[in-house]
């Protein structure tokens, strides 16, 4: 029998794995983006089920050439907020980059107020 392999301990770091830094594809959007996806991204996104996203990373992920894997929040259009975390695979050409919201009920956004304290 051979010897043992070394073998790490359990609060030893994990070991890094080196990445590699690939540049954006052209037409990417940049984290904080917001981005419409509607059909022109991709056919899960067609018709009612368009959905508004900032971006919070692109993913590392391989790919076909022209698409890109963005995680980020999907976003209430009508107040703003973030309503779920979500990872998406869509065509970059279909996607809408800083598009406008569309106004509230208001017509502006709503306002942050900042509290006092803590």
């Amino acid at each position: 029998m051979g010897p043992r392999p070394e073998r790490r301990s359990r609060l030893s770091p994990p070991a890094s794995v080196p990445r590699r830094q690939q540049p954006l594809p052209p037409g990417a959007p940049n984290p904080g983006d917001l981005v419409l996806l509607d059909g022109r991204a991709s056919v899960q996104f067609g018709g009612d089920r368009a959905l508004w996203l900032r971006v919070s990373s692109i993913c590392d992920r391989p790919t076909y050439d022209g698409w890109i894997w963005l995680a980020g929040y999907a976003i209430n259009p009508t107040t703003g907020e973030a309503l779920a975390r979500r990872e998406v695979f869509a065509r970059i050409a279909g996607l809408q980059i800083n598009p406008q919201l569309p106004a509230g009920p208001s017509g502006t956004a709503r306002q942050t107020t900042r509290r006092r304290g803590v």
